[in-house]
Formats: structure tokens, sequence, C-alpha cells
């Protein structure tokens, strides 16, 4: 089936870059791109299907790379102080008498409402991650086989594997932070996550691909890391393990170790092309390390290492890349990740934009292209998928669309600038992967969008209270996320 798009701008690839070319056009036939650029080029074409987007960018689909997979991350947890935050961690006490929060079917929901959010934000591509706080451990393959079947059902790329880790952050009666491990649940985790992986490769879904997604760096034993290394490069897998990305994880891997994070990763195989790390904010050029360069920039480009930068994260958290700039200069790949509410990656790219430009007091720092390329070619680069992240001849036809004709967004100046400042809800108005539309207008075919909204609603609830039911210390769910002004009555 051959489908022709055209709208008033396209972000095609010249061979080298994207470039804009006005009053545009794609033709995809089957899962391929076999024509872009200029609307006159296709105008004689015999097609199947047209779709007329008008006012609107078309532009390659967006890879997330720290995609957000469940319904929490940072709506709750970053608003507290120094003294509070400690509450929303596991206790020593909750620790022993652990559970899920969410059933197996309610787990299962959660990941489907998630899988939607992202099509309609334009996600074509994503690795998952999913908060561990309301499981028992972390993820099951059972969860990831679930997810995997709604995923593709609905069309979306996904690149997936559970969580698992040895070790979880606990916090103590005084508040002090510390890591209890249990050796036999990150080997049970890493067993299923080879299992899923495995049985992802015997589906043959182009659709989906295994990856082994590892926790945090702190809550990892050496074994397991090692363990993992092995299991990846004997099935030629990426891995992404969450690392370089906070003092706590830093002073706590030295302290036990006797190494810093990047050294850890190096000693125990996971220091290499096809390892996705996640944030890598602390290294030696952030401030609150060395405020210098010695020399960890440049090792994570000769490895080959892709970094994912999550910008709205990181300034939710208030913890910024020090900076983007310096990591691309040295050499860097950069993908894009959500990671947090709402996964929009759009956001995330006007919030790293403006970052840049507060820290370098100079309006020209503000690079949207090069955001643009992270999540697009940086992020095709990090999955090894050259085919992947461009829209030109002989390239996967996956493609998303933004409409540029609503009044608030102001006249279009330039359609990348007025997309990124002065979009207000960046939902897509055309996600395509691999020919096939996965939602258009904010419909998303077989979803009940109202039966979502609902079950968002009743699965947020039972969250929030399960975070007091965990401790009594911790109090009620109130007291834990106070609003921001008293609700009379």
């Amino acid at each position: 089936m051959r489908t022709l798009i055209t709208a008033d701008h396209l972000l095609a690839f010249d061979g080298t870059s994207h470039t804009e070319i006005r009053d545009g056009a794609v033709v995809t036939e089957g899962d391929r791109i076999v024509y872009a650029g200029p609307a006159v080029g296709a105008r004689d074409l015999e097609v199947d299907e047209r779709i007329d987007l008008g006012e609107s960018l078309v532009m390659p689909g967006l890879i997330d790379l720290d995609a957000l997979t469940d319904i929490d991350h940072l709506i709750l947890d970053s608003w507290s102080s120094g003294e509070d935050g400690p509450r929303l961690q596991w206790s020593t006490e909750y620790f022993d008498r652990r559970a899920h929060v969410f059933t197996e079917a309610e787990r299962r929901r959660i990941r489907e409402i998630a899988l939607v959010q992202l099509a309609l934000h334009g996600i074509t591509s994503y690795m998952p991650i999913a908060s561990e706080v309301h499981s028992a451990w972390a993820e099951s393959a059972d969860d990831f086989f679930a997810m995997a079947e709604f995923s593709s059902r609905i069309g979306l790329r996904g690149f997936l594997g559970p969580s698992y880790r040895s070790g979880v952050p606990v916090v103590d009666e005084t508040g002090a932070r510390d890591i209890r491990f249990i050796e036999e649940e990150g080997r049970a985790g890493l067993a299923d996550a080879i299992r899923f992986v495995d049985g992802i490769r015997e589906l043959d879904d182009p659709l989906l691909t295994g990856v082994f997604l590892p926790c945090r760096i702190e809550t990892l034993s050496a074994e397991l890391m090692e363990a993992t290394a092995a299991a990846a490069e004997a099935r030629d897998a990426l891995v992404r393990i969450h690392a370089l990305q906070g003092e706590f994880e830093r002073e706590y891997v030295i302290a036990r170790y006797g190494r810093t994070p990047l050294d850890h990763l190096e000693e125990h195989g996971l220091l290499h092309d096809r390892v996705i790390v996640p944030h890598a904010v602390v290294i030696d050029v952030h401030p609150l390390v060395h405020g210098e360069d010695r020399g960890d920039l440049g090792r994570l480009a000769e490895a080959g290492v892709s970094i994912v930068h999550c910008a709205l994260t990181n300034a939710r958290y208030g913890a910024e890349l020090w900076d983007f700039a310096r990591y691309r200069d040295a050499g860097v790949n950069f993908a894009l990740g959500t990671d947090s509410f709402p996964p929009d990656l759009i956001r995330g790219i006007d919030t790293g934009v403006s970052a840049a430009k507060v820290q370098h007091g100079d309006l020209a720092k503000g690079d949207i292209a090069a955001y643009v390329d992270a999540a697009t070619l940086g992020g095709a680069r990090a999955l090894h998928r050259p085919d992947l992240g461009r829209i030109e001849a002989g390239a996967t036809a996956d493609l998303t669309a933004f409409r540029l004709d609503d009044v608030r967004m102001g006249p279009t100046e330039d359609p990348i600038r007025t997309l990124v400042l002065n979009g207000t809800a960046r939902d897509a108005c055309l996600t395509m992967v691999a020919g096939r539309v996965v939602m258009r207008d904010g419909r998303v075919p077989g979803v009940d969008l109202d039966a979502v909204r609902a079950d968002t609603k009743r699965l947020f609830a039972k969250l929030r209270a399960g975070y007091s039911e965990r401790d009594a210390r911790h109090g009620t769910p109130d007291e834990l996320f106070p609003p921001v002004f008293p609700v009379a009555g």
C-alpha cells in the first residue's frame, strides 16, 4: 500500500543532516519511505491513500530511550524537601514485608495507559522505564510479555526488557540512606530477563527487540553487572543502565568498591558502544565533582557509549547536565528520554534549550537543532538502527507530525522553533510506525481513551494511598503530598 503525506513543512534528511522542505511530501510503501521531498515531485505518483496535514510539521518519529511506562514518576516525588524526601523511599521495616501495590492485571493496564501516552506524543520507538517503588522488587518477564503484545498490537516500536536489581535503596529509622541487597533476587531477575530477551527473539516481530534493562548501578552487585554484560554479549543485545546520575550513587560506589561509577562500569564490562546510559550527569565536569574535564567525557566518547539526556527530569530534580554542548563537542552521542510525566520529548527539548541559555548566559546556546538531532538521529545511533530517525528514501517509515495552526501558537516563523517554544498541548496529530498509522488526531485505533482516563485516575489514587500503607510513619497521603494551597472544607 502506498500512502502520500503532504504538509507545509517537512523535516527531511539530505544525507548529512536534517533539512526543512516547504510544501513537502512523503510517500510510504509498506514499511519504507520511497519518496521524501517537495510535494510537486510526488504529484503524479499513484497512491492508495492521501493524508494532507496542511499547516503542520512532518518530522522523523521521535525516539524515547528512557520512556515513561508508568503513571507516577515525578508527579509525586519531585516536590519534597530534604527532610521529607526520605519518607518516599522504602523504609528498612517495609523492606522486610514488601509487596506489590498493584495486581498483575493492574500492572498490565498501567503499561497500556503509558504506551497510549507515548503514541499521543509522537513517540514511535521507545525503551521503557518504570518505577520500582510500587513493586515487590522489580519487574517480571511475564509483565513485559503482556506489554510487548499490547505494544505490537497498537503498532509502536519497542526495545523491551524487565528491570532487575540485587539491591533496593532504603532509609533507616534515622532517615539515613542505604541499600539492602538480596543477591538471589538479582540472579532471578537476570534469568527472567534472559527468558524475555530469548522469547522476544523467537517471536520474530519486527516491532519488538529484547534488550537488557538493569536498574541503577548502585543497586547492582558486581556479580550481576558482569553476568548482564556476558548475557548481552552472547546475544548481541543492548544494555541500558542508569549511572553517573547523582551524588549518593557516586559516594556509595566509591565507598563500597573504591572506584568511581565510570570506572565501575568499565571494570565490569559495561562501557562500550552497545551500552546506553541515562543521565550521565555526575562526572568530572560537573561542579559537584571537580568542575573541570579530567577525562570522563573522552572516555565516554571513545567507548561509544550513548547518553540519554532527560532534560525535564533533570530540571525537576534540580540536577542539570553540565552541559549539553560540552558533551557533544567531546564526541558523545546523545539520545533523549522523557523519564517522567508527561512523556513529551518536545517539552523536554524546550526545557533543555532553556537550561543551556541559563547555564551559559548566552541565548545562542539554546541549540534546538542539536536536541532534535538527539531525539531522532542520536536515538537511532544508540539503537544501532541507521534506518530510523530520518526521512529519506529507503528509511523505515517511522514519522510523526505536529499541527502548527493552533491560534495559541502564533505565526509560524520557523516550524521547529514554533513547535518547541510556542507549543501548547504538544500532542502529535499523526504517529506512524513502519508505514502504519498508530495515532491520528488524538485517536489510537482500538483504544478507548475514556476508559484510559478513568483507569488512570483509579490506579493513581491507589498508588498515592500505597505510599502511606507501606509504613505507618509515612502519614496519610495528604500529609505526604500536601496540596499547593489548603483545600477548603
